[in-house]
């Protein structure tokens, strides 16, 4: 008898090749789903609130979650003077951060040394807003992040198109982009980044804060007291300038530049309503000691003027708010009411500097 050797296709010898095929597909099958699945190591970042602050107010968009990552890219850009046409200026040259994120200048300048005509207010605090801008054109923080990128005045881009491809020529923001938002560079992402690195501009901790929610009464003066109990009562201020960030995101008229040859109308131009027409958004007074020139036209120089325009009623006009009336304060009153508003000086922004260097 002839002896034979062992066929490769005895049945158990089929099982055996079979399962080393079935455990090669398999191997083959998981390394396509780690490929494939998108890495989700970035966790989201919990602000630090300054005492006074209500983190039940924060308006943080659950399609933008804030992220280390995401705001570190926001800072280069905000910081990035290639984010405008030619080069000249960036967010931080109207939002200046040792002048409480405002230029110090009536009216912010862009690229050709060009001047619109508003005042730039505070980016502190606009963690806790919606609607931006004097006129509240923007919706979120997210719109008004690139809303100046294509104004002609500001930073100059013809379109969105342009500054986009600036972008993409910039090898570092790409990797950046892709990083971040594991997607190519858009318009959508540049105002997500922004936006995210807008919102850790806060500012609380005031005298204030430690006076009434410390309940620290020897921080503040006996002025500041007195101020603070007419900002509440007969100054009227608290009507608008409400809760703890001390605005009421509302539009008001108070007659400021009325009468000139052009008026700005202001959230008319948004909302075509006539009751809007002059109406401006109430800005937060936290830091309003470091925030001068005041009003949307920058047209009042120190806060002893702005409680003396207000104590006169404002200016008159067929569309005054009718919140505002004359207040007949005495002087030694408009001192208190003033040393009130300069203890909401506080803390949490002044660490804020530009990043040594960007992206190549």
């Amino acid at each position: 008898m002839k002896n034979h050797k062992p066929s490769l296709f005895t049945p158990e010898n089929k099982m055996l090749h079979i399962s080393k095929w079935d455990a090669i597909i398999f191997l083959l099958f998981l390394v396509i789903l780690f490929l494939n699945t998108p890495i989700t190591s970035a966790k989201e970042m919990q602000l630090n609130l300054p005492l006074g602050l209500d983190a039940s107010s924060l308006k943080i968009p659950a399609d933008n979650p804030m992220t280390e990552e995401k705001v570190a890219l926001g800072r280069f850009l905000f910081f990035d003077k290639r984010l405008s046409r030619d080069n000249s200026i960036s967010c931080a040259t109207c939002h200046i951060p040792v002048l409480a994120f405002t230029d110090g200048q009536p009216v912010s300048t862009g690229i050709k040394r060009q001047q619109g005509g508003r005042s730039a207010p505070t980016a502190l605090n606009r963690a806790f807003t919606t609607t931006q801008f004097w006129d509240g054109r923007a919706p979120t923080l997210e719109a008004q992040s690139v809303g100046p990128l294509t104004n002609p005045i500001e930073h100059g881009f013809l379109d969105n198109n342009e500054m986009v491809a600036k972008l993409n020529s910039i090898e570092g923001y790409k990797k950046q982009f892709k990083a971040v938002f594991d997607t190519p560079i858009s318009l959508e992402s540049v105002g997500k980044a922004i936006a995210a690195y807008q919102r850790t501009f806060l500012s609380g901790n005031s005298a204030f804060d430690r006076f009434e929610t410390g309940k620290d009464q020897k921080a503040i003066s006996d002025s500041a007291k007195r101020g603070l109990k007419l900002f509440r009562g007969k100054a009227r201020c608290g009507i608008c300038h409400s809760g703890f960030n001390f605005a009421d995101e509302n539009f008001h008229n108070l007659g400021v530049g009325w009468g000139h040859e052009a008026v700005d109308v202001g959230r008319y131009n948004v909302t075509q309503k006539q009751k809007d027409i002059g109406g401006f958004k109430t800005p937060t007074l936290r830091e309003i000691e470091h925030t001068a020139p005041y009003m949307h036209d920058g047209s009042l120089n120190t806060l002893e003027e702005v409680v003396a325009f207000y104590n006169n009623g404002g200016v008159k006009n067929p569309f005054l708010s009718p919140l505002v009336l004359p207040l007949n304060l005495s002087e030694v009153e408009q001192k208190d009411l003033v040393a009130f508003m300069k203890t909401l000086s506080g803390k949490g922004w002044q660490q804020i500097k530009a990043p040594d260097t960007f992206p190549q």
